[in-house]
Protein backbone atom coordinates (compact mmCIF):
# COMPACT_ATOMS: atom_id res chain seq x y z
CA UNK A 1 0.00 0.00 0.00
CA UNK A 2 1.54 3.34 -1.05
CA UNK A 3 1.54 6.45 1.10
CA UNK A 4 -1.61 7.96 -0.44
CA UNK A 5 -3.61 4.78 0.03
CA UNK A 6 -2.38 4.47 3.59
CA UNK A 7 -3.39 8.08 4.24
CA UNK A 8 -6.85 7.44 2.79
CA UNK A 9 -7.29 4.40 5.02
CA UNK A 10 -6.04 6.38 8.02
CA UNK A 11 -8.56 9.16 7.31
CA UNK A 12 -11.41 6.65 7.25
CA UNK A 13 -10.24 4.99 10.45
CA UNK A 14 -9.99 8.39 12.16
CA UNK A 15 -13.63 9.14 11.31
CA UNK A 16 -14.66 5.66 12.50
CA UNK A 17 -12.79 6.20 15.77
CA UNK A 18 -14.89 9.32 16.43
CA UNK A 19 -18.02 7.16 16.47
CA UNK A 20 -19.42 5.19 19.40
CA UNK A 21 -18.35 2.97 21.04
CA UNK A 22 -14.96 4.71 20.76
CA UNK A 23 -16.12 8.33 20.64
CA UNK A 24 -12.78 10.06 20.09
CA UNK A 25 -14.24 13.04 18.24
CA UNK A 26 -10.93 14.93 17.76
CA UNK A 27 -9.77 11.97 15.65
CA UNK A 28 -12.86 12.53 13.53
CA UNK A 29 -11.76 16.08 12.84
CA UNK A 30 -8.29 14.81 11.98
CA UNK A 31 -9.74 12.16 9.66
CA UNK A 32 -11.98 14.65 7.88
CA UNK A 33 -9.13 17.13 7.55
CA UNK A 34 -6.84 14.46 6.10
CA UNK A 35 -9.54 13.38 3.65
CA UNK A 36 -9.97 17.00 2.55
CA UNK A 37 -6.20 17.30 2.15
CA UNK A 38 -6.08 14.21 -0.08
CA UNK A 39 -8.58 15.78 -2.47
CA UNK A 40 -6.51 18.93 -3.08
CA UNK A 41 -5.24 19.34 -6.65
CA UNK A 42 -6.30 15.78 -7.52
CA UNK A 43 -8.05 14.70 -10.71
CA UNK A 44 -11.75 13.69 -10.47
CA UNK A 45 -10.98 9.97 -10.82
CA UNK A 46 -8.25 10.21 -8.20
CA UNK A 47 -10.59 12.02 -5.78
CA UNK A 48 -13.13 9.24 -6.27
CA UNK A 49 -10.61 6.44 -5.65
CA UNK A 50 -9.12 8.03 -2.56
CA UNK A 51 -12.57 8.76 -1.13
CA UNK A 52 -13.62 5.18 -1.84
CA UNK A 53 -10.86 4.00 0.50
CA UNK A 54 -11.85 6.61 3.09
CA UNK A 55 -15.43 5.37 2.95
CA UNK A 56 -14.50 1.70 3.25
CA UNK A 57 -12.33 2.24 6.33
CA UNK A 58 -15.05 4.43 7.85
CA UNK A 59 -18.03 2.22 7.02
CA UNK A 60 -17.01 -1.37 7.54
CA UNK A 61 -15.50 -1.15 11.08
CA UNK A 62 -18.30 1.07 12.40
CA UNK A 63 -21.09 -1.15 11.03
CA UNK A 64 -19.56 -4.53 11.94
CA UNK A 65 -22.49 -5.34 14.24
CA UNK A 66 -24.72 -5.70 11.17
CA UNK A 67 -22.97 -8.94 10.19
CA UNK A 68 -24.60 -10.71 13.11
CA UNK A 69 -28.02 -9.33 12.12
CA UNK A 70 -27.79 -9.94 8.38
CA UNK A 71 -24.62 -11.31 6.72
CA UNK A 72 -25.92 -10.43 3.22
CA UNK A 73 -27.25 -7.02 4.27
CA UNK A 74 -24.06 -5.78 5.96
CA UNK A 75 -21.81 -5.59 2.87
CA UNK A 76 -24.66 -4.12 0.82
CA UNK A 77 -25.35 -1.34 3.32
CA UNK A 78 -21.65 -0.65 3.97
CA UNK A 79 -20.96 -0.77 0.23
CA UNK A 80 -23.62 1.84 -0.53
CA UNK A 81 -22.24 3.93 2.34
CA UNK A 82 -18.72 3.67 0.86
CA UNK A 83 -19.90 4.58 -2.63
CA UNK A 84 -21.68 7.70 -1.36
CA UNK A 85 -18.51 8.83 0.42
CA UNK A 86 -16.62 8.36 -2.85
CA UNK A 87 -19.19 10.44 -4.74
CA UNK A 88 -18.91 13.20 -2.12
CA UNK A 89 -15.15 13.25 -2.58
CA UNK A 90 -15.51 13.33 -6.34
CA UNK A 91 -17.96 16.26 -6.09
CA UNK A 92 -15.53 18.32 -3.99
CA UNK A 93 -13.50 20.77 -6.12
CA UNK A 94 -9.76 20.20 -6.26
CA UNK A 95 -9.00 23.87 -5.81
CA UNK A 96 -10.60 27.25 -5.18
CA UNK A 97 -11.46 29.52 -2.26
CA UNK A 98 -14.77 27.80 -1.50
CA UNK A 99 -13.45 24.26 -1.35
CA UNK A 100 -14.18 23.88 2.37
CA UNK A 101 -17.84 24.88 2.00
CA UNK A 102 -18.22 22.65 -1.06
CA UNK A 103 -16.66 19.70 0.79
CA UNK A 104 -19.03 20.16 3.73
CA UNK A 105 -22.01 20.48 1.37
CA UNK A 106 -21.06 17.31 -0.53
CA UNK A 107 -20.75 15.32 2.68
CA UNK A 108 -24.12 16.61 3.93
CA UNK A 109 -25.81 15.47 0.71
CA UNK A 110 -24.14 12.05 0.90
CA UNK A 111 -25.26 11.63 4.51
CA UNK A 112 -28.83 12.67 3.73
CA UNK A 113 -29.02 10.18 0.87
CA UNK A 114 -27.88 7.25 2.96
CA UNK A 115 -30.20 8.23 5.79
CA UNK A 116 -33.01 7.39 3.34
CA UNK A 117 -31.60 4.62 1.08
CA UNK A 118 -31.23 1.69 0.75
CA UNK A 119 -34.17 -0.13 2.36
CA UNK A 120 -35.71 3.06 3.71
CA UNK A 121 -32.39 4.33 5.02
CA UNK A 122 -29.55 3.04 7.18
CA UNK A 123 -28.55 6.07 9.29
CA UNK A 124 -25.85 4.39 11.34
CA UNK A 125 -22.21 5.42 11.89
CA UNK A 126 -23.12 8.98 10.92
CA UNK A 127 -21.00 12.08 11.28
CA UNK A 128 -23.78 13.58 13.38
CA UNK A 129 -23.27 10.79 15.95
CA UNK A 130 -19.54 11.43 15.89
CA UNK A 131 -20.22 15.10 16.65
CA UNK A 132 -22.58 14.68 19.60
CA UNK A 133 -19.76 15.26 22.13
CA UNK A 134 -18.29 18.28 20.38
CA UNK A 135 -18.60 21.80 21.86
CA UNK A 136 -20.86 22.75 18.92
CA UNK A 137 -23.32 19.82 19.19
CA UNK A 138 -26.13 22.25 20.11
CA UNK A 139 -26.03 23.39 16.47
CA UNK A 140 -28.35 20.43 15.72
CA UNK A 141 -31.18 22.38 17.36
CA UNK A 142 -30.98 25.03 14.64
CA UNK A 143 -31.31 23.07 11.37
CA UNK A 144 -31.01 19.51 12.60
CA UNK A 145 -28.29 16.88 12.21
CA UNK A 146 -27.43 17.94 8.63
CA UNK A 147 -26.42 21.36 9.94
CA UNK A 148 -24.29 19.73 12.64
CA UNK A 149 -22.59 17.63 9.95
CA UNK A 150 -21.93 20.72 7.82
CA UNK A 151 -20.39 22.60 10.75
CA UNK A 152 -18.19 19.65 11.76
CA UNK A 153 -16.86 19.08 8.24
CA UNK A 154 -16.35 22.81 7.64
CA UNK A 155 -14.38 23.16 10.88
CA UNK A 156 -12.21 20.16 9.97
CA UNK A 157 -11.53 21.53 6.48
CA UNK A 158 -10.82 24.97 7.90
CA UNK A 159 -8.29 23.55 10.34
CA UNK A 160 -6.53 21.78 7.48
CA UNK A 161 -6.34 25.05 5.52
CA UNK A 162 -4.97 26.86 8.56
CA UNK A 163 -2.27 24.23 9.09
CA UNK A 164 -1.22 24.10 5.43
CA UNK A 165 -1.17 27.89 5.03
CA UNK A 166 0.23 28.50 8.53
CA UNK A 167 -2.29 31.07 9.63
CA UNK A 168 -4.75 31.61 12.48
CA UNK A 169 -7.81 29.37 11.97
CA UNK A 170 -10.34 32.20 11.97
CA UNK A 171 -12.72 30.32 9.70
CA UNK A 172 -13.26 27.30 11.97
CA UNK A 173 -13.34 29.50 15.08
CA UNK A 174 -16.03 31.66 13.51
CA UNK A 175 -18.02 28.61 12.43
CA UNK A 176 -17.89 27.16 15.94
CA UNK A 177 -19.06 30.36 17.61
CA UNK A 178 -21.80 31.04 15.08
CA UNK A 179 -23.13 27.48 15.22
CA UNK A 180 -23.37 27.51 19.02
CA UNK A 181 -25.24 30.82 18.95
CA UNK A 182 -27.63 29.57 16.28
CA UNK A 183 -28.18 26.35 18.20
CA UNK A 184 -29.36 28.17 21.29
CA UNK A 185 -31.45 30.46 19.11
CA UNK A 186 -33.15 27.40 17.58
CA UNK A 187 -34.57 26.28 20.93
CA UNK A 188 -36.11 29.58 22.05
CA UNK A 189 -39.68 28.35 21.42
CA UNK A 190 -39.57 25.45 23.89
CA UNK A 191 -40.55 25.62 27.58
CA UNK A 192 -41.09 23.25 30.51
CA UNK A 193 -44.71 22.39 31.34
CA UNK A 194 -44.34 20.23 34.45
CA UNK A 195 -42.09 17.61 36.03
CA UNK A 196 -42.89 13.92 36.46
CA UNK A 197 -41.09 11.07 38.24
CA UNK A 198 -40.14 8.24 35.90
CA UNK A 199 -38.53 4.83 36.23
CA UNK A 200 -36.77 3.13 33.32
CA UNK A 201 -36.72 -0.67 33.76
CA UNK A 202 -33.97 -3.01 32.53
CA UNK A 203 -34.59 -6.67 33.31
CA UNK A 204 -31.07 -7.85 32.55
CA UNK A 205 -29.96 -11.21 31.22
CA UNK A 206 -27.50 -12.50 28.63
CA UNK A 207 -26.54 -10.50 25.56
CA UNK A 208 -26.41 -11.79 21.96
CA UNK A 209 -29.47 -14.04 22.28
CA UNK A 210 -32.43 -14.67 19.98
CA UNK A 211 -36.15 -14.71 20.78
CA UNK A 212 -37.20 -18.13 22.04
CA UNK A 213 -40.61 -19.47 23.02
CA UNK A 214 -39.35 -20.87 26.32
CA UNK A 215 -37.10 -17.90 27.11
CA UNK A 216 -39.88 -15.32 26.60
CA UNK A 217 -41.34 -16.04 30.04
CA UNK A 218 -37.97 -15.57 31.74
CA UNK A 219 -37.44 -12.22 29.94
CA UNK A 220 -40.87 -11.05 31.10
CA UNK A 221 -40.32 -12.24 34.66
CA UNK A 222 -36.96 -10.46 34.88
CA UNK A 223 -38.72 -7.20 34.07
CA UNK A 224 -41.46 -7.92 36.59
CA UNK A 225 -38.76 -8.57 39.21
CA UNK A 226 -36.94 -5.35 38.36
CA UNK A 227 -40.20 -3.37 38.60
CA UNK A 228 -40.91 -4.95 42.00
CA UNK A 229 -37.80 -3.15 43.26
CA UNK A 230 -39.80 0.08 43.20
CA UNK A 231 -41.27 0.58 46.67
CA UNK A 232 -45.08 0.65 46.75
CA UNK A 233 -45.03 4.01 48.54
CA UNK A 234 -42.45 5.55 46.21
CA UNK A 235 -43.71 8.51 44.17
CA UNK A 236 -43.64 7.31 40.56
CA UNK A 237 -45.72 8.64 37.70
CA UNK A 238 -44.41 6.65 34.73
CA UNK A 239 -42.67 3.28 34.34
CA UNK A 240 -41.08 2.51 30.96
CA UNK A 241 -40.35 -1.05 29.84
CA UNK A 242 -38.23 -1.97 26.79
CA UNK A 243 -39.37 -3.11 23.37
CA UNK A 244 -40.47 -6.72 22.85
CA UNK A 245 -40.24 -7.94 26.45
CA UNK A 246 -43.92 -8.95 26.47
CA UNK A 247 -43.78 -11.70 23.87
CA UNK A 248 -46.75 -14.01 24.50
CA UNK A 249 -47.47 -17.26 22.70
CA UNK A 250 -50.76 -17.86 20.90
CA UNK A 251 -53.28 -19.67 23.09
CA UNK A 252 -53.65 -22.39 20.43
CA UNK A 253 -49.98 -23.34 20.71
CA UNK A 254 -49.17 -25.78 23.56
CA UNK A 255 -46.09 -25.46 25.75
CA UNK A 256 -43.17 -27.32 24.10
CA UNK A 257 -41.80 -30.22 26.10
CA UNK A 258 -38.35 -28.60 26.19
CA UNK A 259 -39.67 -25.66 28.26
CA UNK A 260 -39.23 -25.92 32.05
CA UNK A 261 -42.28 -23.68 32.68
CA UNK A 262 -45.56 -22.89 30.88
CA UNK A 263 -45.14 -20.46 28.02
CA UNK A 264 -46.23 -16.85 28.52
CA UNK A 265 -49.82 -16.07 27.47
CA UNK A 266 -51.20 -12.61 26.62
CA UNK A 267 -53.89 -12.60 29.34
CA UNK A 268 -51.36 -13.55 32.01
CA UNK A 269 -48.91 -10.86 30.89
CA UNK A 270 -51.57 -8.15 30.81
CA UNK A 271 -52.84 -9.19 34.25
CA UNK A 272 -49.33 -8.86 35.71
CA UNK A 273 -48.89 -5.42 34.18
CA UNK A 274 -52.24 -4.29 35.59
CA UNK A 275 -51.22 -5.58 39.02
CA UNK A 276 -47.89 -3.74 38.90
CA UNK A 277 -49.50 -0.50 37.71
CA UNK A 278 -51.98 -0.64 40.61
CA UNK A 279 -49.34 -1.53 43.25
CA UNK A 280 -46.92 1.18 42.13
CA UNK A 281 -49.75 3.66 41.39
CA UNK A 282 -48.04 4.47 38.10
CA UNK A 283 -48.69 4.30 34.39
CA UNK A 284 -46.71 1.50 32.72
CA UNK A 285 -45.69 1.59 29.07
CA UNK A 286 -44.58 -1.86 27.93
CA UNK A 287 -43.25 -3.25 24.65
CA UNK A 288 -45.23 -6.11 23.04
CA UNK A 289 -44.55 -8.44 20.14
CA UNK A 290 -47.19 -10.85 18.87
CA UNK A 291 -48.85 -12.11 15.66
CA UNK A 292 -51.52 -10.01 13.99
CA UNK A 293 -55.11 -11.23 14.17
CA UNK A 294 -54.91 -12.59 10.62
CA UNK A 295 -51.58 -14.35 11.41
CA UNK A 296 -50.02 -12.92 8.25
CA UNK A 297 -47.74 -10.49 10.08
CA UNK A 298 -46.17 -9.82 13.44
CA UNK A 299 -46.90 -6.63 15.36
CA UNK A 300 -44.40 -4.63 17.42
CA UNK A 301 -46.09 -2.08 19.66
CA UNK A 302 -46.00 -0.23 22.97
CA UNK A 303 -49.06 -0.29 25.22
CA UNK A 304 -50.21 2.00 28.02
CA UNK A 305 -51.63 0.47 31.24
CA UNK A 306 -52.96 2.98 33.76
CA UNK A 307 -52.92 2.71 37.58
CA UNK A 308 -56.62 1.81 37.63
CA UNK A 309 -55.96 -1.23 35.43
CA UNK A 310 -57.31 0.22 32.20
CA UNK A 311 -55.59 -0.48 28.89
CA UNK A 312 -54.85 2.88 27.29
CA UNK A 313 -53.28 4.03 24.05
CA UNK A 314 -51.15 1.91 21.73
CA UNK A 315 -48.38 2.81 19.28
CA UNK A 316 -47.28 0.41 16.52
CA UNK A 317 -43.73 0.75 15.25
CA UNK A 318 -43.60 2.50 11.86
CA UNK A 319 -39.95 2.49 10.74
CA UNK A 320 -38.88 -1.16 10.62
CA UNK A 321 -35.44 -2.81 10.57
CA UNK A 322 -34.52 -4.18 7.14
CA UNK A 323 -33.64 -7.89 7.26
CA UNK A 324 -34.65 -7.93 10.93
CA UNK A 325 -38.35 -6.98 10.90
CA UNK A 326 -38.98 -7.04 7.17
CA UNK A 327 -37.08 -8.61 4.29
CA UNK A 328 -36.53 -6.46 1.20
CA UNK A 329 -36.67 -8.50 -2.02
CA UNK A 330 -37.90 -11.47 0.01
CA UNK A 331 -38.89 -13.70 -2.94
CA UNK A 332 -35.43 -13.25 -4.48
CA UNK A 333 -33.39 -13.69 -1.29
CA UNK A 334 -35.29 -16.83 -0.27
CA UNK A 335 -33.47 -18.57 -3.12
CA UNK A 336 -30.17 -18.05 -1.31
CA UNK A 337 -30.96 -18.24 2.42
CA UNK A 338 -33.26 -20.25 4.68
CA UNK A 339 -32.49 -18.07 7.74
CA UNK A 340 -34.76 -15.16 6.84
CA UNK A 341 -37.52 -14.16 9.29
CA UNK A 342 -40.61 -16.22 8.56
CA UNK A 343 -43.00 -13.29 8.81
CA UNK A 344 -42.59 -9.55 8.32
CA UNK A 345 -43.67 -7.07 10.96
CA UNK A 346 -46.61 -4.94 9.89
CA UNK A 347 -45.72 -1.24 9.92
CA UNK A 348 -47.87 1.10 11.99
CA UNK A 349 -49.53 4.17 10.52
CA UNK A 350 -50.34 6.41 13.51
CA UNK A 351 -48.59 9.50 14.86
CA UNK A 352 -45.54 8.90 17.04
CA UNK A 353 -47.24 9.70 20.35
CA UNK A 354 -49.00 7.90 23.18
CA UNK A 355 -51.88 9.69 24.89
CA UNK A 356 -51.56 9.52 28.68
CA UNK A 357 -52.85 11.32 31.75
CA UNK A 358 -49.71 13.50 31.54
CA UNK A 359 -50.49 14.53 27.97
CA UNK A 360 -49.01 13.23 24.70
CA UNK A 361 -45.69 11.43 25.10
CA UNK A 362 -43.52 11.08 22.00
CA UNK A 363 -42.27 7.61 21.16
CA UNK A 364 -39.72 6.13 18.77
CA UNK A 365 -39.39 2.36 19.13
CA UNK A 366 -35.82 1.06 18.82
CA UNK A 367 -34.56 1.58 15.23
CA UNK A 368 -36.81 4.62 14.83
CA UNK A 369 -34.56 6.70 17.09
CA UNK A 370 -31.96 6.78 14.30
CA UNK A 371 -34.41 8.65 12.03
CA UNK A 372 -34.83 12.34 12.81
CA UNK A 373 -38.24 12.47 11.12
CA UNK A 374 -39.75 9.97 13.57
CA UNK A 375 -38.81 12.19 16.53
CA UNK A 376 -40.02 15.25 14.62
CA UNK A 377 -43.34 13.48 14.01
CA UNK A 378 -43.62 12.96 17.77
CA UNK A 379 -42.91 16.60 18.60
CA UNK A 380 -45.13 17.92 15.81
CA UNK A 381 -47.96 15.90 17.39
CA UNK A 382 -47.38 17.44 20.81
CA UNK A 383 -44.88 15.00 22.36
CA UNK A 384 -43.53 16.41 25.63
CA UNK A 385 -40.78 13.83 26.04
CA UNK A 386 -39.35 11.17 23.73
CA UNK A 387 -39.55 7.51 24.78
CA UNK A 388 -37.22 4.99 23.14
CA UNK A 389 -38.12 1.44 24.18
CA UNK A 390 -35.62 -0.80 22.39
CA UNK A 391 -34.26 -4.33 22.30
CA UNK A 392 -30.58 -4.74 21.53
CA UNK A 393 -30.20 -8.08 23.31
CA UNK A 394 -29.66 -10.01 20.07
CA UNK A 395 -26.78 -7.87 18.82
CA UNK A 396 -23.15 -8.85 18.87
CA UNK A 397 -20.71 -6.43 20.56
CA UNK A 398 -21.99 -3.05 21.78
CA UNK A 399 -21.46 -0.94 18.66
CA UNK A 400 -25.13 -0.53 17.82
CA UNK A 401 -26.16 0.02 21.46
CA UNK A 402 -23.67 2.86 21.97
CA UNK A 403 -24.62 4.40 18.62
CA UNK A 404 -28.24 4.23 19.71
CA UNK A 405 -27.44 6.19 22.87
CA UNK A 406 -25.70 8.75 20.64
CA UNK A 407 -28.81 8.91 18.45
CA UNK A 408 -30.97 9.45 21.53
CA UNK A 409 -28.70 12.33 22.45
CA UNK A 410 -29.04 13.82 18.96
CA UNK A 411 -32.83 13.58 19.07
CA UNK A 412 -32.79 15.22 22.53
CA UNK A 413 -30.71 18.15 21.27
CA UNK A 414 -32.59 18.58 17.98
CA UNK A 415 -36.03 18.62 19.58
CA UNK A 416 -35.12 20.13 22.97
CA UNK A 417 -36.69 17.17 24.79
CA UNK A 418 -35.62 14.63 27.39
CA UNK A 419 -35.24 11.09 26.05
CA UNK A 420 -35.80 7.87 27.99
CA UNK A 421 -34.17 4.80 26.48
CA UNK A 422 -35.16 1.39 27.89
CA UNK A 423 -33.41 -1.82 26.78
CA UNK A 424 -33.78 -5.34 28.24
CA UNK A 425 -30.03 -6.01 28.52
CA UNK A 426 -28.56 -2.53 27.95
CA UNK A 427 -27.95 0.17 27.35
CA UNK A 428 -30.83 1.95 29.08
CA UNK A 429 -30.36 5.68 29.60
CA UNK A 430 -31.87 8.95 30.75
CA UNK A 431 -30.84 11.79 28.44
CA UNK A 432 -31.40 15.48 29.13
CA UNK A 433 -32.66 17.92 26.52
CA UNK A 434 -29.10 19.20 26.05
CA UNK A 435 -27.85 15.70 25.18
CA UNK A 436 -26.32 15.01 28.62
CA UNK A 437 -26.55 11.37 29.69
CA UNK A 438 -27.69 11.61 33.32
CA UNK A 439 -27.84 7.86 33.91
CA UNK A 440 -26.89 4.78 31.92
CA UNK A 441 -26.92 1.09 32.75
CA UNK A 442 -24.32 -1.54 32.02
CA UNK A 443 -24.79 -4.56 29.78
CA UNK A 444 -26.79 -7.50 31.19
CA UNK A 445 -27.39 -5.97 34.62
CA UNK A 446 -30.85 -5.80 36.17
CA UNK A 447 -31.45 -2.16 37.01
CA UNK A 448 -33.99 0.61 37.38
CA UNK A 449 -33.20 4.25 36.62
CA UNK A 450 -35.17 6.80 38.67
CA UNK A 451 -35.31 10.39 37.48
CA UNK A 452 -37.50 13.46 37.79
CA UNK A 453 -37.78 14.81 34.25
CA UNK A 454 -39.38 17.95 32.82
CA UNK A 455 -42.11 17.62 30.22
CA UNK A 456 -41.63 20.30 27.56
CA UNK A 457 -43.82 21.87 24.92
CA UNK A 458 -43.12 23.94 21.83
CA UNK A 459 -40.94 23.15 18.85
CA UNK A 460 -37.32 23.89 18.07
CA UNK A 461 -36.43 25.25 14.66
CA UNK A 462 -34.97 21.85 13.71
CA UNK A 463 -38.29 20.21 14.58
CA UNK A 464 -40.21 22.67 12.43
CA UNK A 465 -38.11 22.73 9.27
CA UNK A 466 -36.49 19.28 9.09
CA UNK A 467 -33.62 18.58 6.66
CA UNK A 468 -34.90 20.50 3.62
CA UNK A 469 -33.14 23.85 4.24
CA UNK A 470 -29.75 22.14 4.57
CA UNK A 471 -30.33 19.97 1.52
CA UNK A 472 -31.23 23.00 -0.62
CA UNK A 473 -28.38 25.05 0.83
CA UNK A 474 -25.86 22.28 0.17
CA UNK A 475 -27.06 21.81 -3.41
CA UNK A 476 -26.80 25.56 -3.96
CA UNK A 477 -23.25 25.68 -2.56
CA UNK A 478 -22.09 22.87 -4.84
CA UNK A 479 -23.82 24.40 -7.87
CA UNK A 480 -22.20 27.78 -7.24
CA UNK A 481 -18.71 26.40 -6.70
CA UNK A 482 -18.80 24.17 -9.76
CA UNK A 483 -19.97 26.85 -12.20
Amino acid sequence: MNRTRASSALAGLGIAAALPPWGWWPLGLAGLGLWFHLLADAAPRTRFRRSLLVGAFWAFPSTLWMFDLTPPGWPVAAGVFTLLVAVAGRATPASGERRAAAFAAAVVIAELVRWHVPFGGVPIATLAMASVDTPWAVAARFLGSPFLVFVTVFIAAGLREAVVRRRVPWSPIGALCASVFLGYLGGMGVDTVRTIDVVVVQGGGPQNTRADTCENRRVFERHVAATERIADDEDVDLILWPEDVVHPVDDAIPTPSRCDAPVLRADEALGELQRLAAEKDATIISGWFEPSDDRRFNENFSLVVTPDGMVGDRYDKVRLVPFGEFVPLRSFLENFSDELPGRDVRSGTGPAVLDTEFGPLGIAISWEIFFDYRARDAMNNGGQVLLNPTNGSSYWLTIVQTQQVASSRLRAIENDRWVLQAAPTGFSAVVGNDGTVHQRTGVSEQAILRQAIPLREGRSLATIVGPWPMLLFSLAVLARVRR
